[in-house]
């Protein structure tokens, strides 16, 4: 989904103030969630004119006998009431509940889109298990609050407010004693909202540790397995889960000590007001009817104050994950349209790094000064050991991390005036570790390629790949399910999908990241000479640590420590003294012992 399809920009509901920035976030649902808590005014209004109505019944056909109103006139009555209170308390929870998943749905939205235009830097720092929790768990505790909880002060205030009027109007004493407790539970829930708060923050962590756990150990169940780590896993997520148990006791604790103290205030407060309105009534100071409906009311004024206490500290919970949420959406996304310079045409593929730096972080010096050029269609190969750069050089070409020295050059232009979306249309990627999504083989070939493509041209790009006849001994052929992130092909099978999907796209600039680490011998000549063919009049950056599939490149860089320590031909870096001669030697001694056992063994 796009910035455009978003209904609004939640980036603009961002407040200091949480309740203001949830009330940014309710735009455009504002009259209906307005309409459900005036319903609830209504519905107390209902709840009190009923007692009144009794006030008046009792009164009239039982003490003074002075009627005004018929009998069938006042059942009426009472029956309308009770329809009018039902009726808009259903209305109420209708609307509520219509805008919180309205609310929450578009957030969803947001919130995924917005995820994914968010930095590769910010991805690499942020756990995948927190960004989950965040989008799930939080969200619903937005939900819960638009549907409930903010309904629930809504109708509090209401039954308060109308509930009390209405006593002023009987008693000015009877009302005035009902309300003593008031700023008392008001306190004692203020004081323990702010203690849920920061329980409840500090319990969603440790759930977020929890998925994140949970997320590992599912995505790595192969290498769990193989290595017979069952018991090791166990005994972790045991320890995050006896973590989250010790934090949630906590917060329920927090909980259950607001019930007791409000009980013993709100009991109290409700046997003083019976005694004082029945001595009232036994003394002739009120009629009987008066007490029978300050008995009703006082009731709707003492325990929705105590549910207040409670919606309070409930509250906190949506608050807390609003300010989760909003930690996401408030982090900038990456400008993928931002740059002066957008050709109307595809890149040649002319490269120049001139002096180059790039730090993840201040003075942590990842790339220093990396100078070479590339001509269009010339293959440049990376060599290295891990940790070197290569992987961190080639990201700097589709902007994922922007250089922070130097320049870089693409067909003459400075690489960061290309926006990043035409950067990525012109370049792709074979990744190291290739990553397939749980759908049909043809699917994940024709992902990301942006237009209708024919079986042919799938079928041509997965014969360039070497995997078209693998794929025809499937049951299902093309429309085969991929397992969770390939699971059912070999690692050598969803390499060359990958690389099928990379063929298909057709890209100007290749970048091939060990992508035939975890092939075959045999399977790896195949693919070489077919992304021979594709590579032609295309700039091809290879990053590889088997020298044998760089001999042939134009231009081969030796990187160590973020420098290039050396550069040259095949040829010429065999014979010079250094890393690469070493790396080729080591590596022709083994493959010579390999033939020498395979020899003896035939």
């Amino acid at each position: 989904m796009n910035t455009t399809q978003i209904e609004i920009d939640l980036q603009k509901t961002i407040a200091k103030n949480r309740l203001v920035g949830l009330w940014r976030l309710m735009q455009g649902f504002r009259l209906k969630y307005s309409a459900a808590v005036l319903s609830l005014g209504i519905s107390a209004l209902a709840k009190t004119l009923t007692y009144l109505l009794l006030r008046y019944f009792v009164d009239s056909y039982f003490v003074s006998e002075i009627r005004t109103i018929t009998l069938p006139v006042i059942a009426l009555g009472f029956l309308a009431l009770a329809v009018a209170e039902g009726g808009f308390t259903f209305l109420s929870g209708l609307l509520a509940s219509q805008s919180a998943e309205s609310v929450t749905r578009r957030l969803r939205n947001y919130l995924y889109d917005h995820i994914q235009h968010l930095t590769f830097t910010y991805h690499s720092k942020m756990k995948t298990g927190e960004l989950i929790e965040r989008s799930t768990s939080d969200v619903d505790a937005l939900k819960r609050f638009f549907a409930d909880q903010a309904v629930s002060v809504g109708r509090i205030f209401f039954l308060f407010v109308v509930n009390f009027i209405a006593l002023l109007n009987l008693n000015v004493k009877l009302a005035l004693i009902s309300v003593i407790v008031v700023p008392l539970v008001l306190f004692v829930s203020i004081v323990l909202f702010k203690k849920v708060s920061t329980a409840y923050e500090s319990y969603q962590e440790q759930e977020a540790v929890l998925s994140t756990t949970l997320q590992e150990n599912l995505a790595g169940v192969r290498v769990v397995k193989a290595f017979s780590r069952q018991e090791y896993e166990m005994t972790k997520f045991e320890k995050d889960n006896w973590e989250k148990f010790l934090r949630g006791k906590k917060l329920l604790i927090m909980h259950s000590l607001f019930w007791p103290l409000s009980d013993i205030l709100c009991g109290a407060q409700l046997l003083v007001g019976y005694l004082v309105g029945a001595l009232m009534a036994i003394h002739g100071d009120i009629s009987v009817g008066t007490y029978l409906a300050y008995s009703g009311m006082v009731i709707y004024i003492i325990f929705p104050l105590r549910n207040l206490g409670r919606v309070i500290v409930q509250t906190s919970t949506g608050l807390v994950s609003y300010g989760r949420v909003m930690d996401i959406i408030k982090e900038n996304r990456e400008p993928l349209d931002e740059g002066d310079h957008l050709p109307s045409t595809n890149v040649k593929g002319s490269i120049e790094f001139d002096n180059v730096k790039f730090e993840y972080e201040p003075d942590d010096h990842t790339l220093e000064e990396i100078s070479f050029s590339v001509k269009p269609g010339q293959a440049i190969a990376l060599l290295g050991s891990t940790g070197s750069g290569k992987s961190t050089l080639v990201n700097l070409l589709p902007r994922f991390f922007e250089y922070t020295g130097g320049k870089i050059l693409l067909d003459g232009v400075e690489l960061n005036r290309y926006p990043r979306k035409y950067l990525r249309q012109q370049i792709g990627i074979v990744e190291q570790e290739p990553f397939l999504f749980s759908r049909s083989i043809r699917d994940n070939i024709t992902y990301g390629v942006g237009r209708e493509v024919t079986d042919a041209e799938v079928e041509s790009a997965a014969r360039a790949a070497a995997i078209h006849d693998v794929i025809l001994s499937f049951k299902d052929g093309y429309k085969t399910l991929v397992g969770e992130r390939g699971v059912t092909l070999s690692g050598g099978q969803k390499q060359r999908v990958t690389i099928a999907r990379t063929i298909l796209k057709n890209p100007r600039i290749l970048i091939l990241d060990d992508s035939t680490s975890s092939v075959d011998t045999e399977t790896e000549a195949e693919i070489r000479d077919a992304l021979n063919n594709l590579m032609q009049d295309r700039t091809t950056f290879i990053i590889a640590h088997r020298i044998q599939s760089i001999t042939e490149a134009d231009l081969i860089l030796v990187m160590d420590k973020g420098r290039i320590i050396q550069r040259g031909k095949h040829a010429d870096l065999v014979k010079q003294e250094g890393i690469y001669q070493q790396i080729f030697n080591i590596q022709t001694r083994i493959e010579v012992e390999l033939e020498k056992e395979l020899s003896n063994v035939g």
